[in-house]
Parts: C-alpha cells; sequence; structure tokens
C-alpha cells in the first residue's frame, strides 16, 4: 500500500500536466488557425457582416461597465498616491503618478479584466451551448469550419476593440483621478493636468496598447477554445465558461507582468 500511493499521487500528477499541455495546445491551435482566417473575414461580406455585431458587441455594449471599472481605478489610484505626496507636499505631482500607472499597467488591466469577464464568457457559454447542441457538428457536416465561421470574427473584434478600449480607460480613469484630486486633495485641475500631460510618454502608452492588443487575444483565444471544447451538456457549459473567466484573469495577470519586464527592465 505505502509502495501504490507514491505511484498514484505522481500519476495524477502527471495526468494535470498533460491535460494543461494538451489544453494549451488546442487554445494556442485555435487562436493561430483564427488568425489566419483574419483576411477571410474581410473578403467575404457575410464575415463582414458578422464583425461588424461583434465590433459592435465587444466594444459598444461593454462601455458602461468599462466607464464605471476605469473611473474608479483612476480615483483609487490618485486618492491612494495622493495621500501619500501630501504627507510630503508634493501634490502637484499626482497627476504623473496616475497617468504613468493608468498608461502602463491599469487601463490594460481594466480594459482585459472587462473583456474577460463581459466579452470572454459570453462568447465561452454562446460556443459551449452550440456545441452541446451539436450546432458545431451542423457546420462540420457542411464543411464550414467553425474556427473561421465563429472564432476568427469573435477573435479578430477583440484584437481590433482592445487597444480602443485600452484607451478610453486611460482617458476616464485619468478624469477620475482628476475629480478626486480637485474634491478631496486640493490640488488645481489645470495643473493636475499639466503634471499628467508633461510625464505622459509615447513609449508608455505603446506599450500599454500592446498590453491591450495582446490580452484581447488571449481572452478571444482562450473563450473561444473553451466554448467549442465544451462536453457534458449544460453543466459543461457553466465550467467552461467559469474556466475561461478563471484562465483569462490568469493569463492577464501573467502577459502584463511579462510585457513589462521585457520593455521596462
Amino acid at each position: 500500500m505505502w509502495d501504490d500511493a507514491p505511484r498514484s499521487r505522481t500519476q495524477g500528477v502527471v495526468r494535470h500536466i498533460a491535460k494543461f499541455l494538451s489544453s494549451l495546445g488546442w487554445c494556442m491551435h485555435i487562436t493561430v488557425e483564427a488568425l489566419s482566417d483574419f483576411p477571410s473575414v474581410l473578403c467575404r461580406r457575410e464575415g463582414r457582416a458578422d464583425l461588424v455585431r461583434q465590433l459592435y458587441t465587444t466594444g459598444i455594449r461593454t462601455l458602461p461597465v468599462v466607464t464605471v471599472v476605469s473611473l474608479f481605478i483612476g480615483m483609487i489610484l490618485a486618492l491612494q498616491v495622493g495621500l501619500e505626496l501630501r504627507r510630503f507636499n508634493q501634490e502637484i505631482y499626482l497627476g504623473a503618478a496616475v497617468m504613468i500607472s493608468l498608461m502602463r499597467e491599469m487601463g490594460p488591466f481594466a480594459c482585459g479584466i472587462c473583456f474577460a469577464a463581459c466579452v470572454g464568457s459570453a462568447i465561452a457559454a454562446e460556443l459551449g451551448t452550440m456545441k452541446v447542441n451539436d450546432e458545431i457538428a451542423a457546420l462540420e457536416i457542411m464543411s464550414i469550419s467553425p474556427i473561421r465561421f465563429l472564432a476568427a470574427p469573435r477573435i479578430m473584434a477583440l484584437v481590433v476593440m482592445a487597444p480602443l478600449v485600452a484607451f478610453y480607460c486611460i482617458v476616464v480613469g485619468a478624469m477620475g483621478g482628476g475629480v478626486v484630486g480637485v474634491t478631496q486633495l486640493g490640488v488645481n485641475f489645470t495643473q493636475y493636468m499639466a503634471s499628467a500631460m508633461s510625464i505622459a510618454d509615447t513609449k508608455d502608452l505603446y506599450v500599454g496598447l500592446l498590453k491591450a492588443t495582446l490580452f484581447g487575444l488571449t481572452v478571444g483565444g482562450v473563450s473561444v477554445a473553451e466554448g467549442l471544447g465544451t462536453t457534458m451538456g449544460a453543466m459543461g457549459v457553466g465550467k467552461s465558461t467559469q474556466r475561461s473567466v478563471i484562465v483569462n484573469f490568469l493569463l492577464i495577470l501573467m502577459f502584463g507582468y511579462m510585457v513589462t519586464r521585457a520593455f521596462y527592465d
């Protein structure tokens, strides 16, 4: 019995590692194939129409949530940083601190988590329902690629809208920080904006938008992979949706660190 326990535990670990690598390979395969199908989406009239619908769903319909999240992120940053700057009578640098944080990290991060929660979960649930109802199988029987027909427009919409929404998050977050600076920290709004614009650097903006684009691609690839890999009926749809949100959150955090490390080492 003592000999079997470590062997069983080892087998369990190996099984989990193999399952993780298999899921990773499946996700990468779908993402690469969807990227290769981007031209076909733009060439087909139906593909362009579907892309416009996905752009609306991804960008416009998420704006209320994105606005609230980015506004309060900017307000929290301004309050916490401002309270520390007040100890050294350096409130004039509040705008610079908030703007750097938003451009480098918090703006793309707000965009990524909103996409993962609002768009990625919906994609996983929608495709998972289609999978368990055999609609994906019906497309394959008609020789229609589910990745080209379903995955490519959704991933492309996320990739296109992510940097735009991230830039919107940066602007709204900066405005929220300015409101806190004026109302609670006694900072002149003109002085706040002058400090923010003086420290704003194009490299910080480009790195932030690159992160957002990577987050959009990640959310799209993971959500589509989870949806198309759904099994076990309605219960499987719920599990796929849950996994897509969890995996997207974890990858957003990890990729955010890796990109920052690569550009600011």
